[in-house]
């Protein structure tokens, strides 16, 4: 902005020989002069009767006035100048705006911005354009804007620091084109990784760095580390990982631990991070004694005691706690009792290191649900979600009980997001549950390869959706060939049948089966639907229905006279139709030791209602398991049998147990057990029982547990025995043990778990078939 103000120099310079006090008077003069001017500057006003614009293309007059907040007619000070040209300046629309008096016309000089033509991205690999796009204001048809841009730029660099890769530079350059316009080019330089070189803690005496580091949702770099998306830097990582830390010390006693903080450190190539958490573990604490009162009168608090399951001397959990609580409250509820709360009263023992709890039985406040309103699901019906609620609109408010009802949406899986809230309702004795959800794609198409040395390189296509037509349900197709087993395969879910927690569902199967060395195929289709509920807490049932049809065949080439198969063979298509169920009990996950559990499975499958076969096969195994030196090896016991009855004796080697190599390592499938050696033939032809006793130890071999690899010994002990009627040429009927020892070899890697077995039989027979080496990949993309 042009002035008109100028200061006047004096006209005479001011003589030495002048008396002192006159200099000193002039000198005061001046010094005022000085102070006044600005104030004088300032006081200057104008009066501007027209205001004109000049060099404005696209925005009109009036707009370019309207910003500058000013009229003709108005008397202005330097100051609303200076303001007025401010606010043009601020609409982010001109370059550069001079303002000019010229006599009583203002005039108002502006360049303006150019409008942004395209706006195009260069040298981004890792990030599509279109994700790029999403990040950045500027838009093409637009008024280009430097500030915007270097703002565009920064959220860039940003995205890519997200994906750790902070060393990511963003350029925003352009380019002139006629008619006012440019076209926007960000000059992206992406930069590599910078992984997580080290993850470390300080505090630690109870566990193991290694062992921690098990915890950890983010990893080391590794030697894979091309295929790791968890071994960057993302601060929403960090912080889950503290809640795990202290999830993983409070469920073994250790009440008191906590995460001081997080230092990362950046490396000074700024290519990676180490990470250290300093923790404070403390005592670790246990149960103590554990009573119940009630303020109930129709509770009796000797009946809640007995529901309990936590025991003096166990290990204390608070999910042990919360499990004793909602206990309580299903026992409350099956009396018929409403609004009862449960409160937990903990004391410390800091002499024994142990924590008393007592359980009030107490009544809440009389607190109704007036509504349950969901929002956000586009997709999934509102009874899906409902469902996951034990508790409907006009029953009795129950905090946990909600609590409990959101880990269950957000186990469903369906949703990217999920919250659930409690709100007053319309009167202070109701609450309405607020559930927000955001839908997230529940669909999966993966293909993959599978390698085994029983059966060879194989190949696997699938496909499954867990929220089939937004109504919960899972529906999966299955296709996986390999030279001995081709398999294709139907399955359909509803998770919630009416509205209850039982599942209804069914499997349609087609499947292909030659073993190696086999001279027999055979074609099984077969259909089962199924019912499977929960009995307890750690324990489920399933029911079930089987409809099978076999065919046997062996090629004309090579049948062998009086062999056990092709009498077999020569029976035909076989139809089977049985009932059975499946009782399962798993204490591995939420029982009272974080570290050990049991598995135990009972089978019974019954044969004969209509078909060609009458039979009964029961199978059973148990499973027990525990973690030992900190969780750094584990220890595994695993027994399994099964028995056919079969009055008949109309079973075939479909019907028979074949022990595999996962059940009895060191031996091919159909290595051990009855075998046919009629002429020729070295049929394997399975047994009508089996007992089978596996001893696992897994531990760290030293390498660091990026890699994901480790090792093992195993001792498998068993036998497989007996077939139909009396066979003269087969061999092995009778109960005969084996005995393999053998080294493992696991590698997780992101393609698949790897595991190798190399074993060695300290006892067998003459005619097994020994394998000393095994190797199995599974992988899906």
């Amino acid at each position: 902005m042009s002035s008109n103000f100028r200061g006047k120099a004096p006209s005479k310079a001011v003589e030495l020989s002048k008396p002192r006090h006159l200099l000193f008077a002039i000198s005061l003069l001046i010094s005022m002069l000085f102070v006044l001017l600005p104030a004088v500057s300032n006081a200057q006003s104008f009066n501007l009767n027209a205001i004109s614009v000049e060099g404005n293309n696209r925005i009109d007059d009036s707009a370019v006035i309207g910003y500058a907040g000013i009229a003709p007619g108005q008397v202005l000070s330097g100051g609303d100048l200076n303001e007025a040209y401010q606010n043009i300046l601020a609409s982010g629309l001109f370059e550069s705006v001079e303002f000019t008096p010229r006599g009583n016309t203002l005039v108002i000089s502006v360049v303006e911005y150019p409008t942004i033509n395209i706006i195009s991205f260069e040298g981004n690999r890792r990030l599509k354009d279109d994700a790029l796009s999403q990040a950045i204001s500027s838009q093409s048809r637009r008024v280009f804007n430097p500030s915007t841009a270097e703002n565009d730029a920064i959220a860039i660099a940003e995205a890519y620091a997200a994906q750790g890769r902070i060393a990511a530079r963003v350029t925003p350059r352009i380019i002139r084109r006629s008619d006012n316009r440019v076209d926007l080019v960000f000059e992206i330089f992406e930069g590599s990784l910078a992984e997580i070189e080290r993850l470390g803690f300080v505090g630690n005496r109870q566990f193991s760095d290694r062992r921690l580091r098990r915890v950890l949702a983010t990893k080391q770099a590794g030697i894979l580390r091309q295929f790791f998306r968890s071994d960057t830097l993302v601060e929403d990582r960090i912080e889950f990982d503290k809640q795990v830390l202290r999830d993983f010390y409070q469920s073994r006693g250790y009440v008191d631990f906590r995460v001081t903080g997080v230092n990362a450190e950046l490396a000074r190539e700024r290519d990676g991070y180490f990470i250290t958490f300093n923790v404070e573990e403390g005592q670790q604490f246990t149960f103590g004694e554990i009573t119940t009162v009630s303020n109930i009168d129709d509770a009796d608090a000797e009946e809640y005691q007995d529901t309990l399951r936590i025991r003096p001397g166990v290990v204390y959990s608070p999910s042990l706690v919360e499990s004793s609580i909602a206990r309580l409250e299903r026992l409350a509820n099956r009396q018929g009792l409403d609004f009862v709360r449960i409160e937990p009263r903990i004391s410390r023992n800091d002499r024994d290191l142990s924590l008393d709890v007592e359980f009030v039985v107490d009544r809440g406040p009389r607190i109704f649900i007036e509504r349950i309103d969901i929002e956000g699901n586009t997709t999934t019906l509102d009874r899906v979600v409902r469902q996951q609620f034990n508790v409907v609109e006009g029953d009795p408010f129950n905090p946990r009980e909600i609590r409990e009802s959101a880990e269950r949406i957000r186990a469903l899986g369906f949703f990217a997001n999920s919250e659930v809230n409690a709100r007053e309702g319309s009167r202070p004795d109701q609450v309405i549950v607020d559930v927000d959800v955001e839908e997230q794609n529940t669909g999966s198409l993966s293909f993959g390869g599978t390698y085994s040395t029983d059966s060879g390189f194989g190949l696997v296509a699938g496909f499954k959706e867990r929220n089939f037509l937004g109504r919960g349900q899972e529906l999966a197709v299955d296709i996986s060939t390999s030279p001995d087993v081709n398999n294709y395969q139907l399955s359909f879910t509803e998770p919630r049948f009416l509205g209850r927690n039982v599942a209804v569902g069914f499997a349609l199967a087609y499947q292909d089966v030659s073993i190696a060395d086999a001279r027999y195929t055979n074609t099984v289709g077969s259909f089962k639907p199924f019912v499977g509920f929960q009995l307890g807490e750690r324990s489920t049932m399933q029911l079930r229905y089987s409809y099978e049809n076999v065919e046997m065949t062996v090629p004309t080439a090579s049948l062998i006279a009086g062999s056990v198969i092709d009498s077999e063979a020569a029976v035909g298509t076989q139809l089977g139709s049985g009932i059975g169920y499946t009782y399962q009990y798993d204490s591995r996950v939420g029982g009272l030791n974080p570290d050990a559990g049991v598995l135990f499975e009972l089978s019974q499958d019954f044969y004969g209602l209509g078909g060609d076969i009458e039979y009964l096969k029961t199978t059973a195994k148990t499973i027990a398991q525990r973690k030992i030196l900190q969780g750094e090896v584990t220890l595994r016991a695993t027994l399994e049998g099964g028995a056919i009855i079969a009055p008949n004796n109309d079973t075939r080697v479909h019907n028979r147990f074949a022990l595999s190599s996962s059940q009895i390592r060191g031996f091919e499938p159909l290595g051990i057990g009855p075998r046919d050696q009629v002429g020729a033939a070295d049929d394997g032809l399975g047994g009508k029982y089996y007992a089978v006793a596996r001893f696992d130890a897994e531990f760290p071999i030293g390498l660091p547990e990026e890699y994901g690899i480790s090792g093992g010994l195993f001792y498998d002990i068993g036998s497989l025995w007996d077939t139909d009627g009396s066979l003269t040429n087969v061999v092995g009927n009778d109960f005969s043990l084996r005995q393999t020892v053998g080294v493992s070899l696991f590698w997780d890697t992101p393609i698949g778990p790897l595991r190798f077995n190399f074993s060695k039989a300290l006892q067998k027979e003459a005619f097994d078939k020994e394998q000393t080496f095994n190797l199995t990949l599974r992988t899906e993309f």
